[in-house]
């Protein structure tokens, strides 16, 4: 059974453990072991995590499986849209089924946020993910190349579910 629990304060630290095992885990195909570290640091550490939910709205939830841990996601509310900023499991819960639950929470989520759009940036190069998007009912509507620091980039596709189209079909 898939369960979804709202990250609380006293969380954090163990959600920032949880995002630094994923990603290293990961990213180490797509990325080289400096740009993984310098993001984690900057994007997923304890700190980097509590900035984002006190100064910009984000909001961050595990996914459980049966009462484990198999991963999180990070959404935020913009201008008419929410923001799917990570949605990560581990590798042994991958290619279950439970992305696309939690995709269907996500989607619950911007319907009570009053809003009818949800938007996420992916990698260019990382297909599978992709792949499962685009299964999902996501377009690409942009790609963007995104300066992020010391000398890293962030080169992505942004992709968009639109929740009133979708219910029509």
């Amino acid at each position: 059974m898939i369960k979804f629990e709202f990250v609380k304060e006293e969380q954090i630290p163990s959600l920032a453990v949880l995002a630094s095992e994923i990603w290293h885990e990961y990213w180490q195909k797509l990325l080289s072991p400096e740009q993984i570290d310098y993001m984690v640091e900057n994007f997923q550490s304890e700190h980097s995590i509590r900035e984002q939910i006190a100064k910009e709205g984000y909001s961050y939830y595990f996914i459980l499986q049966d009462n484990t841990t198999a991963g999180y996601f990070g959404i935020c509310p913009k201008d008419g849209y929410l923001f799917l900023s990570k949605l990560y499991l581990k590798k042994d819960f991958r290619n279950h089924g439970i992305g696309r639950q939690a995709f269907e929470e996500i989607k619950t989520l911007t319907s009570k946020a009053g809003l009818n759009k949800i938007r996420l940036t992916v990698n260019k190069y990382n297909s599978n993910t992709i792949k499962a998007y685009e299964k999902w009912g996501l377009s690409t509507i942009d790609a963007i190349v995104t300066d992020i620091g010391s000398g890293f980039v962030m080169d992505d596709y942004i992709m968009e579910y639109d929740c009133l189209s979708a219910a029509k079909i």
